[in-house]
């Protein structure tokens, strides 16, 4: 269900039933990595986070490492930072 690079391929998922009866299969969510920063990148205007990833980390799909550097789970809250922290290689 995930590729091979996800974050969330390990993390097990369980099942929560909702209001209305509905049985769903949830993913579990990761702790963000603590990473030290390595400076910031000032978000130009329509900058798209997989092309940050792709620039900074060489990997287009780690959106995600990006989020645990700002300390977000969605990248919808990074999107929408003026500054991106940049986390060091490692």
């Amino acid at each position: 269900m995930f590729f091979p690079g996800s974050r969330y391929r390990s993390l097990g998922t369980y099942q929560v039933t909702r209001a209305d009866g509905t049985v769903v299969t949830v993913t579990r969510l990761p702790l963000p990595a603590s990473r030290s920063v390595a400076g910031y990148h000032p978000r130009q205007a329509g900058q798209r986070d997989d092309l940050l990833a792709a620039h900074y980390l060489g990997d287009p799909t780690a959106t995600w490492v990006l989020c645990d550097a700002n300390q977000t789970v969605s990248p919808d809250a990074l999107g929408a930072r003026p500054q991106v922290a940049i986390p060091r290689a490692g």
